[in-house]
């Protein structure tokens, strides 16, 4: 037989961003431990809101599948005497798996013939299993915070209030802190705070939406949806698209009412993005735009209940929002009374880190750089490079950023347009901090491209040269982010620098404050690279890991070319005949232990395979320099595989490692010149072959 299991975990408030990974979580965990204990199991559903997380899973045997265990014991030898008795070894044997001697098989293993007995392991209760497992699962899902409350000394995201554990309708056992399990859950904390029994994970859900709680996340997500839009059309508008937000208001109430509110007009003078920031960041209320697409003074904002007067609460809402505009208006007119180039020279007392420096001497390190790159790839836009460069951190000491810090780059490059600069520069102010988030979009002008590879190769530089490099489990500075940053801003434009040189300038203006040799950080920092790039091309890509491997160990100074490199190695693997090149390949990449250093001698070939295995070498190499030169890899490795042939007929026609020592020496002098050609695109080494 099989049953449903269902269990509820009710706390106070849990935030917003803790509950669908906990949900995911507690999936993952219990549906691995169902089948590492062999209990058969339908699809897992979650649900939840910020007072409940829920798993149902369907179709749970009752009891783990029996199962036939082999045991093995001392050897046949060891077993039995030379008249064939038992001994105390098959003797003691027999008796501590509770089994006659008579009763005991033979075992043929590479090692010889040993005893065996073979033994029926029951299946456990499910009940059982579960109920030791419970609050090990609970203690178990994981939250960015966890917190203790009362004397208790369990942790969860908030206190826990209530659990519901069950196995086909009965109540699970289970003690966690200071709530023992049950089949009790609770309505609506203030619309309906009443407690009620639970039979199963449909007619919970039902009962819930009769308690005021919508339990399912896409349902919650749908009406807070619908009710925004209905909301922003009263008023003539519509809302403004936000995802993030939409996600982040779904996981904050329980039973979604919308609400509209308004403020004055005359804090439509202020920038979009500072407006939104302040109705979203602070408040968690949707923005509305008009027919031209502009913002509307008004808002919507998600209620967890069904206020009794609409607009006295609209009202609140009101007074509240207006309170951070009118702050954020104030530190906006401040800011313009002061120039950018005078908030650069506020930088010097801002520490960036102490063993890094300030963030004065920062923009002086990343501005060195930009130069050395806008001259190599926009010599006409140094000018504006270097003035975006210099002003592009003035922002951090305004007003407005201190406030509300996630509008650097916005702010500085409002305040640049608004005191004259370019165009060209107030842009690359605010894309120099591109990509800030994964899968976000990069810089679109060469300005702000730069800027940003410069701003970012500091700080990764500085970190490792200090020796802060990100730890599996920290990443303070965001290097990672940053260094995948850099990546994608040099393949998607695509831009032909040298990540080496680039490096190498970084750490010599950063050389005061070195803990140990420059070449060693730069290895570091090398290695860091390969590893995002791997990382990318993996997942972005779906390139296989080995061929990404080999076709990075080549080098990823330059970047575009690396990937030109591996993208080629992707396809050529495509080949029906790739395995039994490669593996020709990597043959004559192993006999290889040390690359013999001299040329090759044709006048000692003494076998024809040696001499057309030359000739078709020479002819290769003369084909394929302008196609490696120009990245034209895809061609470059068509023409090697031509090679082939010739590789498997010197193969069967000579012995390398020959007893003549000037023989042996010359043929692994034409395998090294072989492997060389095939190294500036892969070290085939690293492909794995079925």
């Amino acid at each position: 037989m099989a049953e449903a299991l269902f269990i509820e975990i009710g706390t106070e408030e849990i935030p917003a961003g803790y509950i669908v990974p906990a949900l995911e979580a507690m999936s993952l965990q219990m549906i691995r431990f169902l089948d590492e204990n062999r209990i058969a199991h339908g699809e897992p559903v979650t649900a939840g809101t910020p007072r409940r997380l829920v798993l149902n899973i369907p179709d749970v045997a009752l009891s783990q599948k029996s199962m036939r265990v082999e045991v093995t014991g001392p050897p046949r030898s060891a077993a039995y005497d030379a008249r064939g008795n038992p001994t105390k070894a098959a003797l003691g044997f027999a008796k501590g798996q509770g089994v006659e001697v008579g009763d005991l098989g033979i075992k043929e293993t590479p090692k010889g013939e040993y005893l065996c007995v073979f033994r029926e392991e029951k299946g456990v209760p499910t009940r059982e299993l579960i109920e030791k497992l419970l609050p090990d699962f609970i203690a178990r899902i994981p939250f960015p915070k966890s917190m203790h409350w009362g004397a208790y000394t369990v942790t969860f995201a908030r206190p826990v209030r209530w659990i519901v554990a069950l196995l086909g309708g009965e109540v699970l056992n289970c003690v966690y802190g200071n709530v023992r399990s049950g089949k009790t859950s609770m309505g609506h904390r203030f619309m309906s705070p009443v407690s009620f029994e639970v039979a199963d994970f449909d007619s919970h859900r039902e009962n819930l939406g009769k308690h005021r709680v919508v339990l399912d996340i896409a349902e919650r997500r749908k009406l807070v949806r619908e009710g925004a839009d209905k909301a922003a059309r009263d008023v003539g508008g519509k809302i403004l698209e936000d995802e993030e937000l939409l996600e982040e208001v779904t996981q904050l109430v329980e039973y979604p009412q919308p609400l509209v509110g308004q403020f004055e007009d005359k804090y439509l003078e202020l920038p979009p993005e500072l407006l939104i920031t302040v109705i979203k960041k602070h408040q968690r209320y949707f923005a509305i735009t008009g027919k031209d697409s502009k913002l509307l003074p008004h808002f919507v904002t998600i209620s967890n209940t069904t206020p009794r007067d609409f607009a006295l609460v609209a009202a609140g809402n009101a007074r509240v929002v207006r309170a951070r505009l009118e702050d954020a208006r104030f530190y906006y007119r401040e800011d313009q009374k002061v120039s950018l180039d005078s908030r650069v020279e506020q930088l010097k007392g801002v520490v960036f880190h102490s063993k890094i420096g300030t963030s004065f001497e920062k923009v002086e390190r990343f501005s060195n750089m930009a130069r050395m790159l806008s001259e190599r790839l926009a010599p006409d836009r140094v000018e504006a490079v270097l003035r975006a460069a210099y002003l592009c951190k003035a922002d951090l000491v305004s007003g407005v950023v201190g406030e509300f810090p996630e509008l650097q780059g916005v702010m500085g490059k409002t305040y640049a347009h608004l005191q004259g600069e370019s165009q060209a520069v107030s842009r690359a102010i605010f894309e120099h901090y591109l990509p800030n988030r994964a899968g976000g979009p990069i810089p679109e002008s060469i300005e702000g491209s730069i800027i940003s590879i410069a701003d970012k190769i500091d700080t990764i530089s500085a970190c490792f040269g200090v020796g802060m490099p990100p730890t599996g489990t920290t990443d303070p500075f965001a290097l990672r982010r940053q260094t995948l940053g850099i990546i994608r801003i040099v393949l998607e434009n695509p831009l032909r620098i040298s990540l080496g040189e680039l490096i190498d300038r970084a750490l010599s203006l950063l050389a005061p404050k070195l803990v140990k040799p420059a070449r060693d950080v730069k290895g570091e920092i090398m290695d860091f690279f390969q590893g995002r790039l791997q990382n990318f091309l993996t997942a972005q890509e779906g390139f296989r890991p080995d061929v990404v491997d080999s076709a990075l160990t080549v080098g990823i100074d330059d970047i575009v070319e690396a990937v030109a490199r591996c993208r080629a190695l992707a396809a050529f693997t495509q080949r029906a005949d790739f395995e039994n090149l490669a593996t020709a390949i990597k043959r004559v990449a192993n006999i290889i232990k040390e690359p013999e250093t001299a040329p090759v001698d044709p006048g000692k070939f003494s076998v024809e395979a040696e001499k057309l295995l030359f000739e078709g070498l020479k002819t290769t190499e003369s084909s394929v320099g302008d196609r490696l030169a120009g990245s034209d890899y895809a061609t470059a490795l068509e023409t090697m595989a031509r090679l082939k042939p010739a590789i498997d007929a010197f193969f069967d026609s000579v012995l390398v490692m020959d007893k003549d020592e000037a023989v042996r020496r010359n043929r692994l002098a034409l395998l090294t010149r072989i492997n060389g050609l095939f190294s500036r695109v892969a070290d085939f080494r690293k492909i794995q072959i079925a």
